[in-house]
């Protein structure tokens, strides 16, 4: 598939329609290699990526459903189940997390920008590699004891949680706006 293609017909696929098999091994470690091929104004790389596989889906999503209960105290068993599950959605989730690093020079939205192009590479890079994923975030994204607990950094913040898998059917369909709907033109006096 060319570049232009790839860009062009890349969909997210739904989690829950995500199943094995999913990126394993080396092409796995292409897939991470290719999404931190990112911009990096100053080569601070403000991203860090944790990969959930295996059983860890499985531990993860109990501590996340025990957070949730404490959140939630009046929550049926049957959200709760849900919260247990939510990382067995997909064989891989890989959590990346925004790590600001202090600069003088590079504003925090650059470094906010590069770690939202980390989870587009990734996507990008699972698709071209004949795999799907989809781009996630939910409550436990912004749950600073949740986040802490998976070891993260009082300061870092989790730009998303992105599935990844064999999709068992095709994503459907999606309206994307008209290019000329979004398209900005300098005003006349810039023009000349």
């Amino acid at each position: 598939m060319d570049a232009l293609t790839l860009l062009t017909q890349r969909r997210s696929s739904r989690a829950a329609d995500l199943d094995a098999p999913g990126p394993a091994g080396e092409t796995l470690t292409q897939l991470l290699e290719a999404a931190i091929r990112v911009p990096d104004h100053g080569k601070l790389g403000p991203w860090r990526l944790l990969p959930i596989l295996g059983d860890d889906r499985t531990r993860l999503g109990e501590q996340l459903a025990a957070r949730f209960k404490v959140l939630n105290p009046e929550a049926s068993e049957a959200l709760v189940a849900l919260e247990a599950e939510r990382f067995l959605r997909a064989p891989v989730v890989i959590a990346v997390v925004f790590r600001p690093v202090a600069s003088e020079k590079i504003p925090l939205w650059e470094q906010q920008l590069s770690a939202g192009a980390v989870c587009q590479n990734l996507l990008l890079a699972a698709h071209a590699a004949g795999f799907a994923g989809q781009w996630l975030t939910g409550w436990s994204a912004y749950d600073r004891p949740f986040l802490e607990g998976l070891g993260l950094f009082e300061t870092d913040q989790l730009a998303g949680w992105i599935y990844l898998g064999t999709p068992q059917r095709a994503p459907s369909p999606r309206v994307r706006p008209a290019l000329e709907e979004v398209l900005l033109t300098l005003p006349e006096a810039q023009r000349r």
